[in-house]
Parts: C-alpha cells; structure tokens; sequence
C-alpha cells in the first residue's frame, strides 16, 4: 500500500514541478528588485485547505479564525502600510483537487506564501514542489514528521506532532495509569502509519509488549469485528490513529457490545467536540492529547478570551473550536513576524522575523517558541478527557 501510494504521489508531484517556474524576487520594469505576493499596498497570501469534505469542520474553522485576525490588523491600518489579503482554495481534502489549487495559487495568483494548508497526504505532495518555488509553507494544518523533518528553511509549524503526541499518550498511559496489554487501530494511510510507528516505537524503548494492532481503510464503516477482536486480545488500551468519523465509529461499537473495561486514547485528530458530544455516551473516559484544549463558554476564561468568544460566535453563528483558535492563533503569529521583518518584507528577512519569536505567548495562555534551527513552535502536548460530554483537561506539558 504504501509503495503504491508512494507512486501515485510521485505521479502527481512531477505534475506540479513541471509549473514552477517562481523565484523569490524578481526584477521588475524599473530595476527594481519585485517579491512574489508583496506590492507597497498588498501581502497576498494563499491556502488550500477543505472547505466541503470530511475535514471541513477543521479547515472552516481555522480559516474563520485566520480571517478574523488579519481583518482586525487590516482595520487598524496593515502592516508597515499593507492590507494582507487571504485567497482560499477548496480542496476538499482530496489530492489532484490539492494539486490544482497549490498550481493556482503559486503561480496564477503568486501569493508570498502559502498558510494553514490541510492535510498530510496532501502537504507531503504538495511541498516539495512549493519548496522548488521558494514559497513558505506556514502553520500546515496537520502534525505529521514530515512537515519538520528533515528541517526546511521554508517550513514552519505550530501544532503539536502526532507521532510524538501518541508516543506521550503511551509513555502517560504505561507509566501514570499503569495500563499493560496496549494495543493500536490505525488507518491505512501517511497519517495512521505514523501513529501506529509511534506505538511500535515507545512500546519498544519501554520494553513492552504490543498485544494486538488492527488497520483498516479511510472510507471503512463497521467496526465490530475489529473492536471484538481487539477485545478478545486482551487489550487495556487503544491507541488510535483515526480521524474524527473512524474514532466516533469505533467508540460506538465498543460501546455496544459492551466493552467498558478498556482505555481508549488518541491524538489531536481525534479531538473535537463532535467526539465529546455522542448522545449514546460511548466516548465517555476517551483521552486524547493534543496541543490546545476545547474552549467552553462557563470556563474560568480572562475577560479577553471571552470578548474574542462572543465575536466568533457573532460573526460566524457558532462557537469557535480548537482550530479557530488555532488559525486565529497562526494568523496573530504571522502578523508579528511581518511587524518584526519591517517595510522591505521579502521572504528571507521573514524568515529571519519568524525565527526571532523565542517567546510567543497567545491570549488563550499556549506558548510557542522558534529559532534559526527550530522552526516546531510546540513540543509538548496536553491530555483532556470526555467527562458528561465535554473536554475537560487533566495534564499539561506531557511530553515522552
């Protein structure tokens, strides 16, 4: 599978080299040295993300909270002069619709830089070619390796790893809550490789054994006979490498047959509150670590948070989940690199911006830290679990 899909990538990624043809600067009509995406009045930025598929509720969400924060800036006059501008593309989280859309922005539209692109798969497709273009990559909106290993220049993240975000649920698991027969269900793609290897590799360097592991597909529905033979493995804990459908699935089908003596943990996908909700009660106990936890209007928040609250909520007719505070969050990070890089912005001296934030901390209370040689932002990860249908968080700066 993975050999195959290698393939079909490679297929596509030599469709999208054979566009590039952008540079970092350009020499224009006045001798003048021009940067893609940058005018005296205008910073053009790019995204692809889903917008209609089975991530939108992360890709509208994070694109909300971006909005947002940019239109507050560009209220209040730019940045150095310059309104940034935010072209979105829908992809639906699929990849040749991926492909044409990182083809639009780079080279129709010529953006200064692409920011909260959805998706594993979908980035490691993407990137190379973009790296081939000069154009950053910021804040991707998903945690795998890839996106900081091996380090690039170009690329900058803000959330947490998935792999080390499970390799932190078992080390918390094993050695806090004691657990001993761990066992992990994965899908068969990029991303649930990763966890299933973080499994594979923490299980390793605690010396401990895996009982039993279980793949399935992205579009699979029934569960019942993976979760009856997790079961009758013995398992006294699920570490899961699925996305917010598979996890509610799963959940449900243990529930059912009446499994309630086993732990089930996940990562950072597997937290939202379409997870925490279920009217059955089946993810009552589900643990998930992450790196921001769900925000609740009746919470003890600073009057600030709450004056943001009520503004997404106006704006957008919903409460504002983990990836609006995400992409607000993002969008405010790059606006202080864009203050710091000054008036003659060109990718370089962002990048240079970029790096000199050592000590970011949100209104929401996460800090996020860069350098020359660390582009990551997070390295720790916090642990919530569902309590009477809501998050509620029990440990933070866990870490393997």
């Amino acid at each position: 599978m993975r050999k195959m899909m290698s393939s079909v990538i490679g297929g596509f990624t030599i469709l999208l080299l054979s566009a590039c043809g952008s540079k970092d600067a350009a020499e224009s009509d006045s001798g003048a040295m021009a940067v893609q995406g940058v005018t005296d009045t205008e910073i053009l930025l790019g995204s692809h993300t889903d917008l209609s598929g089975p991530t939108a509720i992360w890709g509208v969400g994070s694109i909300n909270g971006a909005r947002m924060r940019f239109d507050e800036v560009n209220a209040a006059g730019g940045i150095h002069g310059r309104q940034i501008r935010l072209i979105v593309e829908d992809q639906g989280y699929q990849v040749p619709r991926a492909i044409q859309a990182a083809n639009k922005l780079l080279h129709r539209d010529k953006v200064f830089a692409i920011i909260f692109a959805l998706g594993t798969q979908i980035n490691n497709t993407v990137l190379p070619s973009q790296m081939e273009a000069g154009i950053p990559n910021f804040f991707p909106y998903t945690g795998a390796r890839s996106m900081n290993e091996p380090f690039h220049r170009l690329q900058f993240t803000q959330r947490g790893v998935y792999y080390d975000e499970i390799r932190a649920g078992f080390s918390y698991s094993v050695s806090t809550l004691g657990k001993k027969s761990p066992c992990v269900v994965y899908q068969d793609t990029d991303y649930g490789y990763e966890n299933h290897d973080a499994v594979i590799d923490q299980a390793a360097e605690m010396n401990i054994e895996i009982v039993a592991t279980a793949a399935h597909k992205p579009t699979e529905t029934e569960f019942t006979a993976t979760v009856l033979r997790l079961r009758n493995a013995g398992c006294d804990v699920v570490f899961m490498g699925t996305v917010h459908r598979d996890t509610v699935l799963i959940l449900e089908a243990a529930r059912k047959m009446g499994w309630d003596s086993v732990s089930f943990v996940g990562n950072d996908v597997t937290y939202g509150d379409v997870v925490a909700h279920l009217q059955s009660g089946a993810s009552e106990g589900f643990s998930a670590f992450g790196h921001i936890a769900e925000l609740y209007r009746d919470d003890d928040l600073s009057d600030e948070v709450i004056a943001w609250y009520d503004r997404y909520a106006e704006r957008f007719g919903e409460k504002p989940v983990v990836a609006a505070i995400e992409g607000y969050r993002g969008a405010d990070i790059f606006i202080t690199a864009l203050e710091r890089a000054g008036k003659e912005l060109t990718h370089d001296s962002l990048i240079t911006a970029m790096e000199s934030i050592t000590d970011y901390e949100d209104m929401f209370g996460y800090k996020l830290s860069f350098g020359p040689n660390d582009h990551k932002g997070v390295s720790e990860s916090i642990l919530s679990v569902v309590e009477n249908g809501r998050w509620v968080t029990k440990a933070e700066s866990v870490s393997y």
